[in-house]
C-alpha cells in the first residue's frame, strides 16, 4: 500500500506542476459542454418558437388550397408568404428564391386540385351507392381523373429530418381533406336517410413518458448533453495520460522505476488511481454545472436525484476504460507526437461511433455494428439507462462489466507488450 501510495503521490505532483494541462482537462469540458447545450437549446427554441417563412404558389383557389393554406398557418410554425413587392409569386420565381438559400421551402398547390379531388370522390361514391342499392352509377359521365402532384421546392441546405418532417405534414393534411370531402358527399347522398355522420377523428396518438415517483422523465437536451460530453472528457484523458507515459520513457523516468523493489503493475496502479480521481472530479463538476449553473442561464437543469449515486458508478467504470486505453497507447507510442494526435483523432473517432453526436439508431447498419463495440457507446448507454430509462444497477451490470473488461483487457495488453519489449 506505501508503493501505490507513493506512486500515486508523484503522479500527482506531476499533474499538480503543469496548470496548462489542469486547465485543459477541468475547464475546457465545462465550456464545451455550456457551449453545445446552449447552441441546441438554442435551435429548439428557434424550431418551436420563429415561424419559418414559406412560399405557397396557390393555382388552385379551390378547397383543398384553403385547407393547406389555413393548417400552415394553424400550426403557428410557418409563415405563409405568396406575395413580393405586391404582386404574386410563380412556380418560377419561387424555385429560383428557394434555391438561392432565400427562403427554406416553397409549396406549389396545382390547377383544379380541388374541383378534381371532388371529382374522383364523386365517382367513388357512386360506385358504392350503386352497389348498395342506393342512387345510380354517374361514373360514366365523368373522365378518368390524373393523379395530382403538391410540388415542394427546398433549399438544398435544408435538413433531411426537416424535408421529412414537411412531407408527412402536407400528406397529412391532404389525406384530412380527402375523407372530409368524401364524409361530405356521403352525407348529401344520404341526409334524407341516415343521422349525420361524424367528422371527428376517432385515432389520436399520446406520448406515454417514464415515471420515477409522481414525476415524468421529460427528455431535453440537458440530460442529453450533460452524460455525452461527461464521457466525452472523461476519454479525453487518454492524451495527457499517454504523453506522460511517453515523457517517462524518453526521460529515463521510467527506467529508474522499474529498478526500484516494487512490480511494474504498480507504477500503472498508481497511474490509474490518479487519473481516476481527475475522472471523478470531471464528472462531479459536470453535474454541478447541469443542476445548478444550467438554470442560471435558461437551460433546463439536470435531473440528477436519487441517481447520482448509479451515475458515480457508471463514471468510475468509464474512467476506467480510458485510463487502459491511455495506457495501451501511452505504452506503444515512441513519440509525444505519435500519442498526442493519434489519441485526439481516437478518442474523436469512438465519440462518433459512439453515438455522442449522432443517435445510433441513424447509422447505417454497418455502423450501428460498429458502434456497439465502443466503450464511449457502452458508457453513453449506461448514463441514458440511468438517466432517462430509470434504470437500476442489475439492468446497467453487462454495459459497466464491457466498461472494466476493456480497462483489463488494454493494461494487460500493455503490460505484455513492455515485457516482450525489453526481453528483446
Amino acid at each position: 500500500m506505501h508503493k501505490l501510495w507513493a506512486s500515486v503521490k508523484k503522479e500527482s505532483l506531476l499533474l499538480l506542476r503543469d496548470t496548462g494541462a489542469l486547465i485543459i482537462l477541468f475547464v475546457m469540458p465545462l465550456a464545451l459542454i455550456i457551449t453545445v447545450t446552449l447552441i441546441q437549446q438554442g435551435s429548439f427554441k428557434t424550431l418551436s418558437n420563429a415561424k419559418i417563412p414559406v412560399l405557397l404558389i396557390d393555382n388552385d383557389h379551390g378547397s383543398v388550397s384553403k385547407g393547406i393554406r389555413e393548417n400552415l398557418e394553424n400550426s403557428g410554425s410557418f409563415e405563409i408568404v405568396s406575395e413580393k413587392e405586391g404582386k404574386q409569386l410563380t412556380e418560377e420565381q419561387a424555385r429560383n428564391e428557394v434555391f438561392k438559400g432565400r427562403y427554406p421551402m416553397a409549396v406549389i398547390v396545382p390547377e383544379n386540385l380541388s374541383a378534381d379531388l371532388h371529382q374522383k370522390v364523386q365517382v367513388n361514391v357512386d360506385k358504392i351507392l350503386k352497389d348498395v342499392g342506393i342512387g345510380e352509377d354517374s361514373s360514366a359521365a365523368f373522365h378518368e381523373v390524373e393523379t395530382k402532384e403538391i410540388r415542394l421546392y427546398f433549399d438544398p441546405a435544408t435538413q433531411l429530418a426537416f424535408k421529412s418532417a414537411v412531407k408527412n405534414s402536407i400528406d397529412k393534411m391532404v389525406s384530412e381533406l380527402e375523407v372530409q370531402s368524401v364524409y361530405s358527399l356521403f352525407q348529401e347522398q344520404l341526409s334524407d336517410s341516415v343521422a349525420i355522420l361524424s367528422q371527428k377523428s376517432f385515432l389520436r396518438f399520446k406520448e406515454i413518458m417514464p415515471v420515477t415517483g409522481t414525476r415524468e422523465l421529460i427528455p431535453n437536451a440537458t440530460q442529453h448533453n450533460v452524460p455525452a460530453w461527461t464521457l466525452f472528457a472523461i476519454f479525453f484523458i487518454v492524451i495527457p495520460l499517454s504523453i506522460n507515459l511517453v515523457k517517462e520513457k524518453g526521460q529515463g523516468t521510467l527506467v529508474r522505476l522499474r529498478t526500484l523493489p516494487m512490480p511494474y503493475i504498480m507504477v500503472i496502479m498508481g497511474k490509474t488511481v490518479t487519473f481516476l480521481v481527475i475522472c471523478m472530479i470531471q464528472f462531479y463538476l459536470m453535474v454541478a454545472v447541469g443542476v445548478y449553473l444550467f438554470p442560471l442561464l435558461g437551460l433546463e437543469p439536470l435531473q440528477a436525484g436519487g441517481k447520482l449515486l448509479l451515475m458515480s458508478v457508471v463514471a468510475l467504470c468509464s474512467g476506467f476504460a480510458a485510463i487502459g486505453f491511455g495506457i495501451l497507447l501511452g505504452t506503444v507510442s515512441q513519440t509525444q507526437e505519435q500519442s498526442a494526435p493519434f489519441g485526439a483523432t481516437s478518442v474523436v473517432i469512438l465519440a462518433a461511433i459512439g453515438g455522442v453526436w449522432v443517435p445510433v439508431f441513424a447509422m447505417p447498419a454497418f455502423m450501428q455494428f460498429v458502434s456497439g463495440l465502443s466503450p464511449m457507446n457502452w458508457g453513453l448507454n449506461a448514463f441514458y439507462d440511468v438517466i432517462l430509462r430509470n434504470s437500476d444497477l442489475w439492468a446497467i451490470l453487462p454495459r459497466l462489466a464491457l466498461l472494466l473488461a476493456f480497462f483489463v483487457l488494454m493494461t494487460g495488453i500493455a503490460i505484455v507488450y513492455d515485457e516482450k519489449k525489453r526481453a528483446v
